[in-house]
């Protein structure tokens, strides 16, 4: 079963989608994951992606929240007047959603960001405890170099210089770029402590896949927490092959449930 809902954030309307578990499961509270969208996209996706992620997580016994951040898809707000600390605050509003849920396990809430969804996922997580366990599925690494090259030098030169610039029907202000610079990822990534996976194609040329092996060296540094990776070969940046797709999601749902069965051994064996 799916909702349609509204979450609201502020002086905004952020337009989402709940999934229900569908599958067999264990009796009880259910894992929960909240899918974050990436640069100027929706909760949909390209291909459908986050549609079908959704419904193959909650086909596998989790509920999953997908929204649209302020400004994309059907949510208010104008994305260009908002930034980077705009939507990890969103972001905490759609974990305030779910953590109020009396069916979710709060062990197991999980955040899957894409792309810049991706270094919004993980900035929310090194701030909201609640986040035990983290999905990267292409993640921006450097917001600011990383989002100038996607909309060009010269774009950001205009927006600077005359307060806006267009990209795809977008108007990205100078308040955007500025809120992009004052976050660095791969810095902030060893003070969450929780189990992360991390997802990449080899034939990403928006996200460099090096990306991801940086990332899962900055995260073996920590104390605590795992960190899986896998490279999808010839995978392009957001999975537009069924095939790339339906391997990305398969990764997830497994590494999950792994999880799950890891903790349950390791609890038993400590008993």
């Amino acid at each position: 079963m799916e909702k349609q809902l509204t979450l609201k954030h502020e002086h905004l309307n952020l337009t989402a989608t709940l999934h229900y578990p569908t599958g067999d499961g264990n009796e009880g509270k259910r894992q929960a994951v909240i899918i974050c969208h990436g640069f100027i996209g929706s909760r949909v996706g390209v291909d459908r992606l986050f549609v079908k992620t959704a419904r193959a997580l909650a086909a596998a016994g989790s509920y999953v929240l997908r929204f649209d951040y302020g400004g994309c898809g059907e949510s208010d707000g104008d994305y260009g007047d908002l930034g980077l600390e705009s939507m990890i605050a969103q972001t905490r509003t759609a974990l305030d959603y779910i953590s109020s849920m009396d069916s979710v396990d709060p062990h197991r809430i999980v955040l899957l960001g894409h792309s810049l969804g991706g270094a919004t996922a993980l900035l929310t997580a090194v701030r909201d405890r609640r986040v035990k366990r983290l999905v990267l599925w292409s993640s921006v690494a450097h917001p600011f170099s990383d989002i100038v090259r996607i909309v060009g030098r010269s774009n950001y030169d205009e927006a600077i210089q005359t307060g806006s610039t267009d990209h795809a029907g977008y108007s990205l202000k100078p308040v955007f770029f500025d809120s992009l610079q004052e976050h660095q990822p791969f810095q902030e990534a060893p003070r969450f402590g929780g189990d992360v996976l991390l997802v990449h194609g080899t034939s990403d040329d928006v996200i460099p896949a090096d990306y991801s092996f940086l990332y899962q060296k900055v995260f073996w540094t920590r104390s605590d927490g795992i960190c899986d990776k896998e490279i999808i070969f010839q995978a392009d940046h957001t999975y537009s092959n069924r095939k790339h797709q339906e391997e990305a999601i398969s990764v997830t749902r497994n590494w999950l449930a792994g999880l799950d069965r890891r903790h349950e051994e390791w609890h038993h064996w400590s008993i």
